[in-house]
């Protein structure tokens, strides 16, 4: 069986054996949206019969898609370097069309759900443009919500 980067050359063809990782199974239960604001139990999808939030525009717009993370608190920032205090996503679209979302961990590495497929870990947001998901438009983040660790 091919490694799964061969898999999806065609949809993905930055990625190569250097510069991701598998990070779980396929799964139905939660996608890129949902996954980028920590949401592993339901699909976001401005769509009918999926979640979204309430207050954003039900339409597959980056303005829409902008309103949805903003609620969650995520804002527009200058650039997509490791902010320890943050928490970082980047949104990525085709022809304006937003696609997809991959959240960033602290070692600066970013992690992406691909739709119902797997959940992989890779170097850096562009690692997943120039393909199905279009290029990198936004980046966002929001004040990390950290809990305190109490030594008895």
């Amino acid at each position: 069986m091919p490694a799964f980067h061969e898999q999806v050359r065609d949809s993905l063809p930055r990625l190569t054996p250097d510069n991701y990782r598998l990070t779980s199974a396929a799964s139905w239960e939660y996608n890129c949206i949902a996954w980028a604001v920590g949401v592993t139990d339901t699909w976001w999808w401005p769509i009918p019969g999926r979640y979204w939030p309430a207050e954003a525009p039900r339409e597959e717009t980056m303005s829409a898609f902008l309103t949805a993370f903003a609620i969650c608190h995520f804002h527009p920032c200058a650039v997509a370097d490791v902010e320890p205090d943050f928490d970082k996503i980047a949104l990525y679209a085709l022809d304006d069309r937003p696609t997809h979302a991959s959240r960033q961990l602290l070692s600066g590495w970013w992690t992406s759900k691909l739709g119902p497929s797997v959940d992989i870990e890779h170097t850096d947001p562009t690692v997943l443009a120039g393909g199905v998901y279009g290029a990198v438009v936004a980046i966002l983040s929001r004040k990390t919500v950290r809990s305190a660790v109490r030594k008895a």
